[in-house]
């Protein structure tokens, strides 16, 4: 596996699969500072009483961020007897689940997949639901859409801060103002007795509840932000 820098920059996702929604887009470098703000970010975004199952690559500073998060201090007996008394540990709380799927790669092609579970037992997470394929094809997407993310080019971001906006930018339009096949609902409708089925697309807003239709690019760019900033809990979380 290639050595990555941690000079280089990236774009960190959140994403929740069942309704196609990016949690959290971060933009910065490959270390555990990174890790955790994409943890906190996705964190503010979840109902933490009910957590969801956690899935990335094998990358360590996921568990590590994940760790921090949701843990608690064990404290151990001292043992009677002559020794040095365990130290206190850092253990997960029993509601974090987390799992990896780690591919090894060799010349560019996957030559093998494992899925590791590191919070959780195997009798509560399903082994279907350990994959990364949804984030990955969404990271192919932002990568066709976003020129800042195109190496070699004149549009290549050269500033975290202005890459940091795009890729903001980018998350709230694929949440609020683009389609998905895959959210779409049956919805028919009758014209002269005849009931005709069709589909009413979604985006992954519609999909969580939290608007009820689709916005324009307009409507999202002329939203009152502010004035809406206030509001506190009346968002429905994963």
């Amino acid at each position: 596996m290639e050595r990555e820098s941690e000079n280089e920059r990236w774009i960190w996702l959140s994403f929740a699969p069942e309704h196609r929604l990016i949690l959290a887009a971060y933009a910065g470098s490959m270390t555990q500072n990174a890790a955790d703000e994409i943890v906190k970010q996705t964190c503010t975004r979840i109902d933490e009483e009910n957590l969801p199952l956690f899935v990335t690559d094998g990358r360590k500073y996921y568990k590590q961020a994940l760790l921090d998060k949701y843990s608690y201090i064990a404290k151990f007996p001292k043992p009677g007897r002559r020794g040095r008394p365990q130290k206190p540990m850092q253990m997960p709380l029993p509601k974090l689940k987390y799992a990896q799927m780690v591919k090894e790669r060799e010349g560019g092609e996957i030559v093998n997949i494992e899925k590791r579970i590191i919070f959780g037992s195997a009798d509560e997470i399903n082994d279907n639901d350990i994959s990364t394929s949804y984030i990955e094809r969404e990271n192919l997407t932002l990568r066709q859409d976003n020129n800042r993310l195109t190496r070699k080019t004149i549009g290549y971001s050269k500033e975290d801060e202005w890459l940091q906006y795009h890729a903001t930018l980018q998350m709230v339009h694929h949440n609020f103002v683009r389609t998905h096949d895959s959210l779409k609902k049956p919805d028919k409708k009758q014209i002269k007795g005849k009931v005709w089925g069709k589909y009413k697309k979604q985006t992954p807003m519609m999909s969580l509840g939290i608007t009820d239709h689709i916005w324009t690019l307009k409507e999202l760019l002329t939203f009152p932000y502010k004035k809406h900033q206030h509001i506190k809990g009346s968002a429905p979380k994963i």
